[in-house]
């Protein structure tokens, strides 16, 4: 009986090398502790997580490892589009599933994906309606709903745009639509708003330098009444209620502050 069970459990493990993986989820990280680990856990059904974590220092690859997935840690920040191919290049699965940390995979998005790929015909890109949460709320409105994302595609078919921030996903073909949602726990407060906005802000700046694009400061103001006009009005971010209103004005700030950094460094260029 002993050898007859070992033999079995030898049998078992060469089956599973022998599969082919069938998907792969990759996700990047930078002090994402206060996410990353329901993050992983709606990834359970994937064949293998992969993470590559900028350089964090709090605890998030230790959770992530912790958890089963295999961590890269890396010491620079190249963007996010090339972060993402990093995380991209190390997947081995027939499809990949980005995610980011604060995102999650609901028990009915995980069936629709797992239909998906199994279908013998059809796209080889698929996007998935998000809800977004604002400090607390789902928002209905406000450009957040539907917020329609791409996110599980075939590997070898996909690549990240090399964008330092709003990377895209360059492909080509049909892309087929996901219904159920993939949620999305971005801001749980307000210091979290703020710290995005500086954050993504700066981002911007630069991938404008990188573009060769000019600013000023009353180009500034105008890009952030824009930015607002568009969230609370043609958006209809007034139907998200006082919470709408509190993020039509944060996009409009980011945006101001992405241009008049942009400014501040071509007066820094021209003084220099």
């Amino acid at each position: 009986m002993s050898e007859l069970g070992g033999s079995s459990s030898m049998m078992a493990i060469l089956f599973c090398f022998l599969l082919p993986m069938r998907i792969s989820a990759i996700v990047i990280t930078h002090n994402e502790q206060a996410n990353i680990g329901d993050c992983l856990k709606s990834l359970d059904f994937a064949d293998e997580i992969i993470v590559v974590d900028s350089a964090s220092s709090d605890k998030s690859a230790d959770i992530a490892r912790g958890l089963g997935a295999q961590v890269l840690v890396t010491d620079d920040w190249p963007g996010f589009g090339p972060q993402k191919n990093r995380a991209l290049a190390l997947a081995r699965g027939r499809w990949v599933l980005s995610l980011d940390a604060d995102e999650r995979v609901t028990p009915a998005l995980r069936d629709e994906i797992l239909s998906a790929i199994s279908r013998a015909s059809g796209p080889r890109v698929y996007r998935f309606a998000r809800q977004s949460r604002y400090c607390g709320q789902f928002m209905r409105y406000s450009g957040w709903s539907p917020d329609w994302v791409l996110r599980l595609f075939q590997r070898g078919t996909a690549r990240f745009s090399d964008d330092l921030v709003h990377e895209k996903l360059v492909f080509t073909g049909a892309v087929g639509d996901l219904k159920s949602p993939l949620m999305h726990y971005s801001f749980p407060d307000f210091e979290s708003v703020l710290d995005k906005a500086n954050r993504y802000s700066t981002a911007g700046a630069q991938a404008l330098r990188a573009k060769g694009r000019r600013a000023s400061l009353w180009g500034a103001i105008g890009h952030g009444v824009w930015a607002f006009f568009r969230t609370y009005v043609l958006q209809r971010g007034f139907m998200d209620g006082q919470l709408g209103l509190a993020l039509a004005i944060s996009n409009a700030e980011g945006t101001y502050y992405r241009y008049a950094k942009r400014w501040l460094m071509l007066r820094q260029e021209q003084s220099s």
